[in-house]
């Protein structure tokens, strides 16, 4: 059965599978996320949602360089605040088609999306969203904008807690106090197949300093 592998690797970095193939997405330069150890990975392609540092730390990634297919990957340009980009910029919400399924990366998202966004977008089976607000949307926005993509499977990203994270930004608690169906993962990692029941999946972190 064809699956999507998903790996945190802190903050809203993720290491991404698609059968053969692999991505980092949103790598964080070292020492900029308190409580993240410095990032070692390596991947087939590595994607950045905007240019601040705790996002665009492409050059800390190794890249492989050999072939394997990729999935049908979209970008579609949103803003990193809901002042149509005039406070922080642009931000890029990557999606991920492969086997039939879908998984969008939001990256610094900071507003509800429009419908033109909605339908460019499209219906998908995960979502890696921002939770925190501050910076990005709040625990209420990301369970909007959840709804709005018709997301099967959340992974919350861009939080903080008593471990890790920005003092500004939301308790991963405030975004799963608003959830159903919340799954704790025991492992940094989720594979993600066309059975997979609704969840918001709250991965367990490995990338704590030593």
């Amino acid at each position: 059965m064809k699956n999507i592998t998903v790996q945190w690797l802190g903050h809203a970095c993720y290491k991404l599978t698609f059968g053969d193939w692999t991505c980092v997405i949103d790598p964080y330069d070292n020492g900029s996320v308190p409580g993240i150890a410095d990032l070692q990975v390596s991947a087939h392609e590595i994607f950045c949602s905007h240019g601040h540092h705790d996002h665009n730390a492409a050059h800390l990634v190794k890249q492989v360089r050999m072939f394997a297919p990729a999935p049908l990957v979209t970008e579609v340009e949103t803003f990193h605040d809901d002042a149509q980009g005039t406070k922080r910029g642009t931000n890029i919400v990557r999606v991920f088609e492969y086997e039939g399924m879908t998984l969008a990366h939001f990256g610094d998202l900071g507003h509800i999306l429009t419908d033109e966004q909605v339908e460019a977008i499209g219906p998908v089976d995960v979502a890696l969203i921002p939770v925190g607000g501050f910076y990005t949307i709040d625990p209420q926005q990301a369970v909007k904008v959840a709804q709005q993509v018709e997301a099967k499977v959340v992974i919350p990203m861009h939080y903080r807690t008593a471990d890790f994270g920005f003092d500004v930004i939301a308790h991963i608690d405030d975004f799963t106090a608003l959830c159903d169906n919340v799954v704790v993962t025991e492992e940094d990692t989720i594979v993600i197949d066309e059975n997979t029941p609704e969840m918001t999946a709250v991965l367990t972190p490995h990338f704590l300093e030593k």
